[in-house]
């Protein structure tokens, strides 16, 4: 089975050579950056396209022979990426989360026969999934909550914070406003409010914040309190506030001597050093997931734990561990046939089905990604 990776990333990297090393597989990535895909010469099996993704023609035509499309395109490219490939009439598993509304594509899905897996990562992603999967088993959802963060493991002045993504797509957490359930109404407050303090084992105390994370299941899941936190070493909060509120992150252009700039491009040049995880660099990525409800008249709780460390063997950081095993796991799932629904999939569609569930739990742990699971009553 032929499959094609769009985007050599950091996570795009790691998920082209986890299939590569599956033999069911033929495996291209295709990327605009050359040197990034001759840094795939030793993941195995690959071969390597360049070209421009930016331009959704292209697209169409790039993944017109392969059976699978693997879509690891940056955020603001996502939406018309995932959308040529729909057109292309090609089954699709998406990380690039992008921010516009994706259900207006899934007629179109349905129409080419195509599943469009999207936001299969680990938040969104297996957080929707083990959400959506919760509340199947229960006959009534009545608390959803979800606190997932990735972070370094050595903390440095002044952020205490690193990424495998862009920063511009970080500092969307710090801007976007948040929207949540509670009390049986949506709710939406700025981003970086509500902090609290929660200790994790093997970590310590973290904080939380609200962030815009709960994407489809705000729409998706009927459940009266539903959020999602955002967790980071104490003190990052009230410095990412500062550089908000002081106007750091706007895209609003500014005139400065003559030159028009928008303050989150220069805020963003100054921040990918600093915040960019380098090779080897060791990363962390915890989660923790509580869904609440009834079950048979009883009162009871799902949890689900991950706390998942940077891999030295193979050289791949946490959150490129989870969030692409977890996307390579759902082309395996497509390529069994064990999930065929079309039309545009959220993680929590997929939730439904105990089988996919226990297949893309499995597989991540065959991968070292696991998640601890306990069922009590409240």
């Amino acid at each position: 089975m032929k499959v094609i990776v769009l985007g050599c990333g950091l996570v795009g990297k790691p998920m082209a050579a986890d299939l590569a090393g599956d033999s069911r597989f033929q495996v291209t990535v295709a990327d605009i950056n050359e040197k990034q895909l001759a840094s795939l010469k030793d993941s195995g099996p690959i071969d390597t396209l360049a070209a421009d993704l930016s331009d959704p023609d292209t697209v169409k035509q790039l993944v017109s022979p392969y059976d699978i499309v693997l879509d690891a395109v940056p955020g603001h490219l996502g939406y018309q990426t995932f959308k040529a490939v729909i057109e292309a009439g090609k089954n699709v598993v998406d990380i690039a989360f992008f921010p516009e509304d994706p259900f207006g594509l899934d007629q179109l899905a349905k129409e080419n026969k195509v599943t469009a897996i999207m936001d299969m990562g680990v938040a969104p992603g297996m957080s929707n999934l083990l959400v959506g999967y919760a509340d199947h088993l229960l006959d009534k959802t009545t608390r959803a909550v979800i606190y997932v963060g990735g972070l370094p493991c050595i903390r440095r002045k002044p952020y205490e914070y690193k990424a495998v993504f862009s920063s511009i797509d970080v500092i969307e957490e710090y801007t976007r406003p948040a929207r949540f359930v509670r009390n049986g109404q949506a709710v939406t407050m700025p981003a970086l409010s509500e902090a609290e303090l929660l200790d994790f084992e093997g970590i310590g105390t973290l904080e939380a914040f609200n962030s815009d994370g709960l994407r489809s299941l705000f729409y998706t899941i009927s459940c009266p309190d539903m959020i999602e936190k955002t967790l980071r070493y104490p003190g990052h909060i009230g410095l990412m506030t500062v550089l908000r509120d002081s106007g750091f992150f706007s895209k609003e252009e500014i005139e400065i001597r003559g030159t028009k700039i928008r303050p989150v491009d220069l805020t963003t040049s100054l921040l990918f050093p600093a915040w960019k995880l380098e090779e080897g660099e060791k990363d962390l990525t915890v989660m923790k997931i509580m869904v609440e409800g009834f079950s048979s008249g009883k009162h009871l709780r799902y949890s689900f734990d991950l706390l998942d460390y940077y891999d030295a063997p193979t050289r791949v950081h946490s959150m490129a561990r989870t969030t692409g095993y977890t996307a390579t796991a759902a082309v395996r799932m497509l390529a069994g046939n064990l999930f065929n629904l079309k039309g545009v999939i959220v993680p929590e569609y997929i939730g439904k089905y105990p089988q996919c569930v226990s297949f893309l739990l499995e597989e991540l742990k065959n991968r070292g990604v696991v998640y601890h699971q306990l069922v009590e009553e409240v």
